[in-house]
């Protein structure tokens, strides 16, 4: 996983997943059900903002991600 896309504070990077194609009509609307017909790789990235922040006294520029921003470990400057 790249470095540049990582929190400066909680370290969260992006994550692998899938993205699921299915056709077919679900049981409940009088199909016989949804099949997956095919699974492509997709990755998921943090919500990364790039902020100035106070850090040791000075006023740096970190890319921090908006949960870390929403619980306040961002010090701003003034």
């Amino acid at each position: 996983m790249t470095k540049g896309r990582r929190c400066a504070l909680c370290n969260k990077g992006p994550l692998r997943g899938q993205q699921i194609s299915r056709r077919g009509l679900a049981k409940k609307k009088g199909g016989v059900g949804r099949k997956i017909t095919g699974r492509s790789a997709r990755s998921f990235n943090p919500n990364l903002q790039r902020v100035r922040a106070v850090v040791g006294g000075k006023t740096v520029r970190l890319k921090v991600c908006t949960s870390c921003i929403r619980l306040g470990r961002v010090l701003k400057p003034a």
